[in-house]
């Protein structure tokens, strides 16, 4: 790997920090928020997720306008979104422009889920594609544990604690923009475009070894001039098994229940009996087993291959999940056991489902659909994002016996059990292949 793809790389994951520090830094600040704006259940539950409705609306139309004007281009574009979210939310006065301002956010998340990790896929040689699309997990996990963090360093800065929590995301959302100007477009979207001999630059840049030649001819062998640019292509007979692979893997990573964890663990661990400064502690720890298997993950993808990682801590989740929601039910004493469940889930979390869910999205779609089928993808995993979100604080403020949390990780173990085997089933390994070859 020279300089060039590992500067790329580098940059497009920026989208991946921001998505991570986007949707973590609200965990710090929601005892804040809810005083400071007087938030009921719903209201609560609406600030958390608007920036999940806007993750759906930007997983609809990014993708296309990926395909029209390019990866780097649309990725610019988010950047100044995450700036504008930035500063919307840290100067809000009032919950509707506080929403609006999140709403913004979860676009750019939206977006830059889509086409960061289509990107790096698209520039990276075969045989270190999966660590490198890794990369954009790898740096979502450090955007939460950075948003974590900061929350935490913040916590003791006054009464505008949590506006401070928020303007600081501008700092990073900066960089991405002015970085993605020193970064080559995608070789695969500019050979779809008929700009050969710039793909030809690119590639040789990205990959000197290699004869850019021989790539640019399977690319255009896999390109179809005249496919339909409307979505509605994407259920069609010869793109549907990759379609409907593409949504399962999007609603069952939703269905281990990883976001409430991520938006509310303070809360959960304040329920459990944990002071505030504590639970916000404990999330700092939650972020760092995050990171550290995430690192796993990235050694492992292109030796052990997707699928075995996936499966292996598919059902390691499902046992974790499983001790959590029992301990939290009976309620024993000790609420430290609680810590070590969640720690252990997120562990098998970090080192399968999240590192490889973008990978794949990245990889299983053809040349000509992939911006679109990544969207879709990427849609179903933000719709499902956003009603588990909204609807957490709603249905646990049914249960009066405290219980509530325990019941709906219950849920969440048995839905992640049940994913096991449809991956099992569905999914094939796709390690070491080439974009073109996979198709």
């Amino acid at each position: 790997m020279n300089k060039k793809l590992i500067f790329s790389t580098l940059t497009a994951s920026l989208g991946g920090l921001l998505f991570g520090y986007e949707t973590a830094v609200i965990n710090g600040t929601l005892p804040f928020l809810t005083s400071y704006f007087h938030l009921t259940d719903s209201l609560k539950g609406i600030s958390v997720s608007s920036a999940l409705i806007g993750c759906i609306f930007g997983a609809l139309f990014i993708g296309r306008l990926g395909d029209i004007f390019g990866r780097r281009q649309i990725l610019k574009t988010m950047a100044l979104l995450f700036l504008a979210s930035a500063i919307g939310t840290g100067a809000a006065n009032d919950i509707v422009m506080f929403i609006a301002s999140r709403f913004i956010g979860g676009i750019a998340v939206g977006g830059a889920s889509i086409l960061s990790p289509v990107y790096i896929s698209e520039i990276a040689p075969a045989k270190f594609r999966g660590r490198l699309v890794i990369s954009f997990q790898l740096a979502i996990v450090f955007g939460i544990l950075a948003a974590f963090f900061v929350d935490y360093l913040l916590l003791d800065t006054g009464s505008n604690n949590w506006r401070f929590m928020f303007l600081s995301m501008g700092i990073p959302a900066l960089l991405f923009y002015i970085l993605l100007f020193f970064v080559g477009r995608s070789p695969r979207w500019l050979v779809m475009k008929g700009r050969s001999e710039e793909a030809r630059l690119v590639l040789s840049n990205l990959d000197p070894e290699n004869d850019p030649e021989v790539t640019i001819t399977e690319i255009e062998k896999t390109i179809e001039r005249k496919t339909d640019q409307k979505s509605s292509v994407l259920f069609e007979k010869r793109y549907l098994k990759f379609t409907l692979i593409g949504i399962a893997i999007g609603m069952f990573n939703q269905f281990t229940g990883i976001n409430i964890i991520m938006y509310y663990a303070t809360d959960i661990f304040r329920s459990a009996g944990f002071s505030t400064n504590s639970s916000l502690g404990q999330t700092v720890s939650i972020g760092f087993i995050n990171l550290a298997f995430t690192l796993i993950a990235m050694k492992l993808i292109d030796k052990v291959g997707r699928k075995r990682l996936l499966l292996t801590g598919t059902l390691g989740m499902a046992v974790f999940l499983a001790l959590f929601s029992y301990i939290y039910i009976v309620n024993l004493s000790n609420n430290w056991l609680l810590v070590v469940m969640l720690l252990g889930y997120v562990a098998f979390f970090a080192s399968s489902q999240g590192a490889v869910i973008w990978v794949l999205l990245a990889e299983i779609f053809p040349n000509n659909i992939r911006a679109r089928g990544a969207s879709l993808g990427t849609f179903s995993h933000w719709f499902f994002n956003g009603t588990t979100t909204f609807l957490y604080p709603v249905i646990l403020g049914m249960f009066s016996d405290g219980k509530g949390t325990g019941y709906i990780f219950a849920f969440y173990s048995v839905m992640t059990f049940i994913s096991f085997f449809v991956f099992k089933k569905y999914m094939v390994e796709l390690k070491g292949k080439t974009l073109e070859s996979i198709h």
